[in-house]
């Protein structure tokens, strides 16, 4: 089994984050891991290229929002939810807040708002 670092949660920076954060794609991926748990990387259907979309899981990983893990073949993702609530209280409530009606790559839907 491969061995994937992540941060310690003592080593998690509000910077890191907020830069993770700011790229609407990797927004959107963090906000549909707080609403539907793990889910396989290969899961999300966004409109990059493989490498593209291993960078932003590379980000998202080393900011220490997601955990990554390898199952056989298969990368799958979850939020870090209890260290980020630990670290920095609320944070995941914005996000899903921000969110509720954006898509993956940042795009307001007709039904969400802005």
């Amino acid at each position: 089994m491969r061995e994937i670092s992540h941060p310690a949660v003592g080593d998690l920076r509000i910077v890191n984050v907020f830069h993770a954060l700011s790229d609407p794609a990797r927004l959107g991926i963090v906000a549909r891991l707080l609403t539907e748990g793990e889910i396989a990387c290969a899961d999300f259907d966004l409109p990059f290229a493989k490498a593209t979309r291993a960078h932003h899981f590379r980000v998202l990983r080393e900011s220490g929002l997601i955990r990554v893990r390898w199952e056989g073949k298969h990368q799958y993702a979850a939020v870090r939810e209890p260290d980020l609530e630990a670290r920095f209280p609320g944070l995941a409530d914005v996000i899903r807040q921000h969110q509720s009606g954006t898509n993956l790559t940042g795009t307001v839907s007709p039904k969400g708002r802005s």
